[in-house]
């Protein structure tokens, strides 16, 4: 980091407020920003059609079959709560820790966090059948006696995602206001200066304001970080807590946790090269930064690694005929492409990160997050279909391949995630400038101490 925006003196100070603030400000790179946007916008609009057409004709639509009736989207929906996990992590649990090299990735990890549990928490809703009627699974006061079932999985979700999705936006919404107060202050457009005033709720940096932000903050980030387990832990309960074989294993909290991890770190590794260089941040997103995401994608990896083998290691152990015949498919089976994509797009290229000298590298590392991502998406494919086309009884077996319209929405659900991506960069401070120089202060008074 340079001198000129070092926060360690005032014009550092000075500097990295104009840094962070000056983007949605006088935004750089228009024309690049809205050709991504409306391509983004483009498969958002291939999701509105195909919600659409799924509310009119049914989840018919859809390959789901006997015994085959959890589809591709409960895949996908796996698989978004699992990336919103590196959000929380990164910036709730650091903070605890006191790290303050998360300073510089908290905040986009964090708005990463709300649209792919946004993303996620759609596909059980349009899973329903009937989802304008979602709010039944809710224990809201009806007048028709109708109750939440507890022993649905559905309502489960519903009580994990939408508490984990409340904390996150609140734990966010409140890290973020002095940056709002911070950017309203340097807009020079009324509107900019409504705008971000609204969001700031009248912030003035006064003593009392900085006092009753540190308790909530901190408040915060102690609820989110037990949420992390929490939810995984609960979608994994909706798998090993059935007769299904190749699900029934006390391995898959902790497996399911540390999975999430691992893709979403990988994710915001991503994220963190490609503002990096889109936006000339290698002032405040370092070497370093990529470093210590590097090694924490490196050992989520690996943890996860353990998982597979764990997994293995009860089929084998438990002799059970249908939990070998299901551990059969997965490795030389229908499902072997998805087996050994995931091993393959997971691990090997994750030997890289070892080296400092990789994990520094932005393209390095980017490449591996990218492979992490779909290695990760494969494992999510094969757990569920590995083990529900085959029921216990013979005459139920079925094949089952995903429709046009499950592919669609799955694409689709990729567009809302960078067009709402794409508006927060555009919009709102996607750095956290108070937390660096705060931290700047503290490495001085701690050099001069």
């Amino acid at each position: 980091m340079t001198d000129a925006v070092h926060p360690r003196t005032p014009a550092g100070y000075a500097a990295v407020t104009n840094e962070v603030a000056g983007i949605p400000l006088d935004f750089p790179h228009r024309t690049t920003w809205w050709i991504w946007f409306l391509c983004a916008a483009g498969l958002l609009g291939v999701y509105i059609i195909s919600a659409w057409v799924l509310f009119v004709e049914g989840v018919g639509i859809w390959g789901n079959n006997i015994p085959v009736n959890w589809g591709l989207a409960i895949s996908n929906y796996i698989w978004w709560i699992g990336i919103g996990h590196a959000g929380t992590l990164i910036s709730a649990m650091l903070l605890l820790l006191q790290q303050h090299w998360r300073n510089s990735l908290n905040r986009f990890a964090e708005a990463m966090t709300l649209f792919a549990v946004t993303c996620g928490g759609l596909y059980p809703i349009l899973h329903l059948g009937r989802p304008w009627r979602f709010y039944w699974m809710a224990p809201y006061p009806s007048t028709m006696k109708v109750w939440p079932q507890f022993d649905s999985p559905l309502t489960w979700d519903f009580f994990a995602v939408l508490t984990y999705l409340t904390v996150s936006l609140i734990f966010w919404y409140v890290g973020a206001i002095p940056d709002f107060a911070s950017t309203r202050d340097k807009a020079k457009t009324r509107g900019a200066q409504v705008f971000y005033g609204l969001l700031a709720l009248g912030w003035r940096g006064a003593a009392r304001h900085w006092g009753r932000w540190r308790q909530s903050y901190r408040l915060m980030a102690a609820i989110a970080v037990p949420l992390v387990v929490s939810v995984h832990s609960e979608i994994s309960l909706l798998f090993a807590s059935g007769p299904i074989p190749g699900w029934t294993s006390t391995v898959f909290p902790p497996y399911f946790v540390l999975g999430a991890a691992f893709s979403g770190f990988a994710v915001v590794a991503m994220l963190a090269t490609a503002l990096r260089r889109a936006f000339g941040l290698q002032n405040l997103v370092t070497s370093k930064h990529l470093d210590m995401l590097g090694r924490l994608t490196l050992a989520c990896g690996m943890m996860t690694a353990y998982g597979y083998f764990a997994d293995l290691f009860t089929a084998l152990y438990s002799g059970r005929p249908q939990e070998l015949e299901t551990l059969h498919d997965r490795i030389a089976g229908p499902f072997a492409w998805a087996y050994w994509g995931a091993v393959v797009l997971n691990f090997i290229p994750l030997q890289l990160l070892w080296r400092r000298r990789f994990r520094s590298d932005p393209v390095v590392l980017f490449l591996v997050s990218l492979s992490v991502t779909i290695g990760m998406w494969l494992e999510r494919y094969m757990l569920v279909f590995s083990t529900l086309f085959r029921d216990y009884l013979v005459s139920s077996w079925a094949p089952y391949w995903p429709s046009f319209w499950e592919w669609s929405l799955f694409a689709g659900s990729i567009g809302l995630f960078l067009t709402l991506f794409l508006l927060f960069i555009r919009l709102l401070p996607m750095i956290s400038a108070f937390e660096i120089k705060e931290a700047g202060f503290e490495e001085k008074e701690a050099a001069h101490g």
